[in-house]
């Protein structure tokens, strides 16, 4: 007959042994939904995390550590990231990073991708120059335009041969760390050469305009005349009846245009008469390219513009950056005298 002590005995000690290690495996599962939830130590705000294309989970926590993040246990980690279905799906780019960040909502942005946008603007009546200056100032976007020349740039672009002005629609564009500013220019080409055909398809009967691309040029000089978006039409409206009867077009964005560098802020009489290729005074209809980038407001008053029988505008004077319509020159003259009573007036009651 067996003893039934060492019996009992031994059934004890597994009981002993099972409740050890359901302590033990309790114990392990705290601790791990502990670090799962809690925040990262070593984050500040404003903070980020790059993951490069071809990091792995171990190669992001060594980032990490790289930037004084406490990381704690790998072994955690890996269980985490199978759970949380992140193993082998790390997406590629930068993702905030902020001072209640857990293991668990950095593995879940990196597996969705939630990477930090920024955005760049082309802003309206911009030219190339100031485009491309813009984008040169531009942290975290790589700069593989930079040392192009327009020609480089444009061929670059897959557009070899074309001029750059004119050719990037004013617009927010979005981006990540990473992207090139080539990138960002294809985009915006795009986007414009997609608006251009909007406005060009739907455009006015009888316009003196042979093609899109003159669209794009008088759109670009109506967007430098007025900055304000309702008299857009109207101002179309007097280069496509000046254009129509033989008319110079007389406008100062252009010459200003053409003067390059060599414009310091003030048009002058010799300026006027001095002729370049951009010179609307001296030479009949549209300048040769754009003068800078029209935004889609410009490009539809360019292409539909308004109605009417006026050939002359200036600005009234008054701040509003509004104008004054004429049909006859005689009338035009009277605006003029206007602006310029105005215009003196409020040089003397300025405060010296």
């Amino acid at each position: 007959m067996k003893p039934r002590v060492a019996g009992g005995a031994f059934a004890r000690f597994l009981l002993v042994l099972l409740l050890a290690g359901l302590a033990v495996a309790g114990w392990q599962w705290q601790r791990y939904q502990g670090f799962a939830d809690a925040p990262l130590a070593g984050i500040d705000a404003g903070d980020s995390l790059v993951v490069a294309r071809g990091d792995s989970l171990d190669k992001v926590l060594r980032t990490l550590q790289a930037q004084g993040v406490d990381t704690g246990d790998r072994v955690q980690w890996q269980v985490l990231a199978r759970q949380t279905g992140a193993a082998g799906k790390l997406q590629v780019g930068e993702y905030a990073l902020a001072p209640d960040t857990s293991p668990r909502a950095l593995l879940l942005a990196m597996r969705d991708g939630k990477v930090v946008r920024r955005n760049f603007t082309i802003v309206e009546g911009w030219n190339i120059r100031d485009v491309r200056a813009a984008l040169a100032k531009v942290e975290g976007l790589e700069h593989d335009s930079a040392g192009l020349d327009d020609a480089a740039l444009m061929k670059a672009l897959g557009h070899p041969g074309q001029h750059p002005e004119g050719r990037f629609l004013p617009e927010t564009y979005a981006w990540v760390k990473g992207d090139g500013d080539l990138d960002l220019l294809k985009r915006a080409h795009k986007a414009m050469q997609e608006a251009l055909d909007e406005a060009w398809t739907s455009r006015a009967d009888d316009l003196p305009l042979k093609n899109a691309d003159e669209a794009l040029v008088l759109a670009s000089i109506v967007e430098k005349e007025t900055g304000i978006a309702e008299e857009r039409p109207a101002i179309a409206g007097v280069f496509v009846r000046r254009l129509k009867i033989g008319m110079r077009l007389q406008t100062d964005p252009t010459v200003i245009y053409g003067m390059g560098a060599a414009y310091a802020g003030n048009i002058r009489r010799s300026d006027l008469t001095t002729d370049t290729p951009y010179n609307t005074y001296t030479r009949a209809g549209l300048t040769p390219t754009p003068i800078a980038m029209p935004g889609k407001a410009a490009l539809r008053a360019a292409t539909r513009p308004a109605d009417g029988d006026a050939l002359y505008f200036v600005a009234v004077g008054d701040g509003s950056g509004r104008h004054v319509f004429s049909a006859s020159l005689e009338a035009h003259n009277t605006a003029v005298r206007d602006y310029v009573q105005r215009y003196r007036a409020q040089r003397q009651a300025a405060p010296k």
